[in-house]
């Protein structure tokens, strides 16, 4: 009943997987463990030697099967390549007109994020988008956060019974799911890919960072919006394209990889969210290099604890890489298991 709560709400499928916006070398490299959750505290960290495991190459395969591991771009991809320049240099044209982040956004967060702000006037925000009205009542009718038999009727009863940090958390997730519709049916897939997990993301970073567990939730909930846009704009290459065309080589890959976080920190900076998210996530875009403390960090564990977990559940992750990839998550096997089992839920 819950799995089946989390999708319905959600509009996720089942058997979804999603790119990582990380890659690992192929070569051997030696990490050290933190210790882990669940283990006692005396238990000291050591260093062993692992082969790291590629879970960017898996994610994409599954993504794009016809994705290879070498190749040279097609013209498909290289009419991509420059789009993604032109949206890094003017970040501006790809705000207003290919992922365009619904005006309520930022006021709505900022006046739930306001403890002092008057009830009335933020239920008369929320109330000025109809859909997301409804959004929030089905979300406290649903048997996840439902606590009485009693069906809640008013978004003023659903600020009661939620509470303010929880309605703050579904409004905004409401509100950004927009900016991942995918029209074309062949590729929706890709929107629901990457709704899920970012959504596991966010419900894992707002864990793992407890010192700010509001703004590590936003910001893994938006850490992907790059990615988005990218494929956006592979879309809209396809009217240029050859018939049956399609993006098949690594350089896409890397592309999407490389480019994609810069372009999600550029975004949130047009877009005029608090300064914290653009800082944040220009430190998740330095590609093979794991953030130190704040909220980027616990999302660039909260991005790899999701990917093992989605690709675990579909048995494209093997026993042997799983291990070696926690390792870099700093958890032990029994505290990921309990993490894996509420995060098929979404």
């Amino acid at each position: 009943m819950l799995k089946k709560a989390f999708k319905k709400l959600f509009n996720i499928r089942d058997k979804v997987v999603v790119e990582k916006p990380k890659s690992f070398s192929s070569q051997p490299e030696l990490y050290q463990t933190s210790p882990p959750k669940l283990q006692p505290s005396n238990i000291q960290p050591e260093v062993v030697q692992v082969t790291a495991v590629d879970v960017t190459s898996l994610f994409y395969s599954l993504l794009f099967p016809s994705i290879q591991q070498s190749g040279v771009a097609n013209e498909l991809e290289k009419n991509v390549f420059r789009r993604v320049e032109a949206a890094l240099s003017a970040p501006k044209a790809i705000a207003e007109r290919v992922l365009k982040l619904p005006t309520q956004v930022a006021a709505l967060d900022k006046q739930l994020a306001n403890e002092a702000s008057d009830t009335q006037a933020l239920l008369v925000l929320i109330e000025k988008d109809p859909l997301l009205s409804v959004e929030v009542l089905k979300l406290c009718n649903s048997p996840l956060f439902r606590r009485s038999e009693k069906e809640i009727t008013s978004l003023q009863q659903a600020l009661v019974q939620l509470g303010r940090e929880q309605i703050r958390r579904f409004v905004t997730t409401s509100l950004l799911r927009g900016c991942i519709d995918i029209k074309p049916i062949y590729f929706r897939r890709f929107g629901s890919q990457i709704w899920r997990h970012s959504m596991q993301v966010a419900y894992l970073a707002s864990e793992l960072f407890e010192e700010d567990s509001e703004s590590a939730f936003m910001l893994g909930l938006i850490h992907d919006v790059g990615k988005i846009a990218i494929f956006k704009l592979l879309l809209e290459a396809f009217k240029q394209a050859e018939p049956g065309e399609q993006p098949c080589s690594s350089l896409f890959r890397q592309v999407m990889t490389a480019k994609s976080l810069s372009l999600s920190a550029l975004l949130v900076q047009h877009w005029e969210l608090p300064v914290i998210f653009k800082s944040e996530l220009s430190r998740l875009a330095i590609v093979d290099s794991k953030p130190v403390g704040g909220p980027a960090e616990a999302v660039w564990r909260a991005n790899l604890i999701s990917e093992c977990s989605m690709l675990l559940e579909v048995g494209k992750l093997q026993e042997q890489q799983l291990n070696r990839l926690l390792i870099d998550t700093g958890i032990d096997r029994p505290g990921f298991d309990e993490l894996h089992q509420k995060l098929i839920q979404f």
